[in-house]
């Protein structure tokens, strides 16, 4: 295991100068900041295609059609690279290898960068624990961001991952503002579209007690409108009655409805609370937990994946054998006394940025030998 941001070994680079990447998908946040924050590395990478039917999932988001063995065939003269790190979920294992296999027949070597080590949106971990085995074996560099996550790739398929942390999430303009003045300790519980990793009923009524300890507390629960939509891929009348129930019958609870935010409306929600609480009952890392250090709000993270190895957050205990009550009082005060939440700097984030880009870009060398 390597550790985070430790100098990996300068490799030459190509002849022409660049080293060109396919990768699984160009355009989320994550993968657009790995590159230099002033263009100064020599890695281009390939901007998303979507698919040619136009198909896409609940969310709104579409399968990236370059994870294809023909789309590869066909086009392994315009990449050096294929790096993949999201958007296998609808991919069988076998499907996979004849991935992996159109990459070996034209001599391009894959890269994964395992996120999940569990699929938040599948209920159960066999499929996701197929698809990884057939990704993580074929390739020929293994990343991932933290070292527990390193340390279950070995213990599980008996492979080195190079340990790079997550880069920032939020935009340098909206790091350096001033977060916005409010009365009170507001704690967000952000259900989303209620993903199968979250437990929203067992969390939110424990967090009605926890938060009715401290002074001036508030609860804040948000819920896609989706849920309430008969018809919706998410819809879901049980959990859409039991939220709108518990925020009428609680005074400190507010229940807010909505659509999928876009990035500023995302940035304005972190940073209208005090603390975000992560409710996941299983998961591995989390890009909103990065968000909210870049805004400066508090996160209350499970027990359960790596979350408090990504960065420091008020932790308590929940995993698929339940939750802790206790605890998360516990981590509701602690962050209400502990106010304001740990902060990083633009300068912290762009040096960051800036071995993150580097170290990237020696691994894509290295594998290119």
């Amino acid at each position: 295991m390597i550790s985070v941001l430790e100098a990996i070994p300068a490799a030459p680079r190509r002849a022409s100068g660049q080293i060109r990447v396919a990768s699984v998908p160009a355009g989320h946040v994550y993968v657009r900041h790995l590159s230099a924050p002033d263009g100064g590395d020599a890695v281009v990478r390939l901007p998303d295609i979507p698919p040619a039917d136009g198909c896409r999932v609940p969310g709104g988001w579409w399968p990236p059609a370059m994870l294809d063995a023909e789309w590869i065939a066909a086009h392994h003269g315009t990449f050096d690279v294929f790096h993949v790190h999201f958007g296998f979920d609808a991919k069988t294992p076998a499907e996979l290898r004849a991935i992996a296999d159109a990459l070996e027949r034209a001599g391009i070597p894959l890269v994964v960068t395992v996120h999940d080590l569990r699929n938040p949106h599948h209920p159960s971990p066999e499929l996701h624990d197929a698809q990884l085995g057939v990704l993580i074996s074929r390739a020929a560099a293994v990343l991932t961001l933290t070292p527990g996550a390193a340390r279950e790739i070995k213990s599980r398929w008996g492979r080195d991952a190079t340990v790079l942390a997550h880069p920032h999430v939020v935009d340098w303009d909206t790091m350096a503002r001033p977060r916005p003045v409010h009365d009170g300790f507001v704690v967000g519980l952000h259900a989303k579209s209620v993903r199968a990793n979250m437990g929203i009923k067992a969390v939110s009524a424990a967090l009605v007690e926890a938060v009715g300890s401290v002074r001036g507390g508030r609860l804040q629960i948000n819920v896609h409108h989706e849920v309430f939509e008969p018809g919706s891929h998410y819809y879901d009348p049980v959990m859409g009655a039991f939220l709108r129930t518990l925020a009428s019958a609680v005074d400190i609870v507010e229940l807010v409805e909505h659509e999928y935010f876009s990035d500023d409306e995302l940035w304005a929600y972190l940073a209208s609370i005090d603390v975000s609480v992560l409710p996941y009952r299983f998961g591995t890392h989390s890009g909103w937990l990065e968000a909210c250090v870049d805004l400066g709000t508090a996160v209350i993270a499970p027990s359960c994946g790596f979350y408090a190895e990504q960065q420091p957050v008020f932790e308590y205990q929940h995993d698929e054998g339940g939750l802790d009550a206790r605890s998360l009082k516990a981590a509701v005060r602690a962050a209400y006394y502990a106010r304001p939440g740990r902060r990083a700097s633009v300068v912290e984030r762009r040096e960051q940025r800036c071995a993150l880009s580097a170290a990237h870009e020696a691994v894509y060398a290295r594998v290119l030998r």
